[in-house]
């Protein structure tokens, strides 16, 4: 490493320890494992979200995963299990309503997007904006159920936060157009995708706030 690129990492050393997110987030010191467990909880969300309706209860207990390595906690397999089952009690019900409207704005999607309809242009927009609109909603709420355990609440923090920090959002936004654009490209891509959106969506739900009253 040259004298440079050494004084720059040791500086930013120094600010992680002045602003205190080394002893926040000690798991992040290690990048290449935060990479990989980043994947990992990709895997671990595309297989418990095979259900679909099981998917939020899926994201959630991903979230709370990755948390519990950044903090340097017990992030087992067992935990992510534990974390799955209780998101589940009440989570299914949230996937089935999040699949039910998915379904209906993509079949409005296609319908624009055939030309039978007047206006199809305007109405394939607006498909597209409340899909990712939705999907971001769901990541974001899942990122914020570890909180409360409850997915009412964890929706409210969501649109508390939405309203204090709207660039959280658009970066929100960004990681899921991103995620579907690497899935549609090369489907096997989806597991890391699904593990770097959970990543995004808990970056985003602790980052700091003016107010969070």
């Amino acid at each position: 490493m040259s004298p440079r690129r050494r004084g720059g990492a040791d500086r930013g050393r120094q600010s992680a320890a002045r602003d205190g997110s080394t002893l926040r987030w000690p798991g992040a010191t290690a990048r290449f494992a935060l990479f990989g467990e980043v994947l990992w909880v990709g895997l671990l969300c595309c297989v418990a979200g095979l259900g679909l309706v099981t998917l939020p209860a899926a994201l959630a207990a991903g979230s709370a995963h990755l948390h519990r390595f950044l903090r340097a906690e017990d992030s087992s397999l067992r935990r992510f299990t534990t974390d799955f089952t209780s998101a589940l009690r009440t989570g299914w019900l949230v996937g089935l309503g999040v699949a039910v409207a998915a379904a209906l704005i993509l079949l409005d999607i296609v319908v624009a997007g055939s030309g039978l309809l007047p206006g199809g242009q305007f109405v394939l927009a607006a498909g597209v904006v409340l899909l990712i609109g939705l999907l971001a909603c769901l990541a974001g709420t899942t990122a914020r159920w570890q909180l409360t355990r409850s997915w009412r609440e964890a929706a409210r923090l969501w649109l508390r936060d939405a309203q204090q920090d709207p660039s959280g959002v658009l970066w929100l936004v960004v990681a899921v157009v991103l995620t579907a654009m690497v899935a549609w490209q090369l489907p096997p891509l989806i597991v890391p995708g699904i593990g770097c959106l959970v990543f995004a969506a808990l970056a985003t739900s602790v980052r700091e706030r003016r107010s969070r009253s």
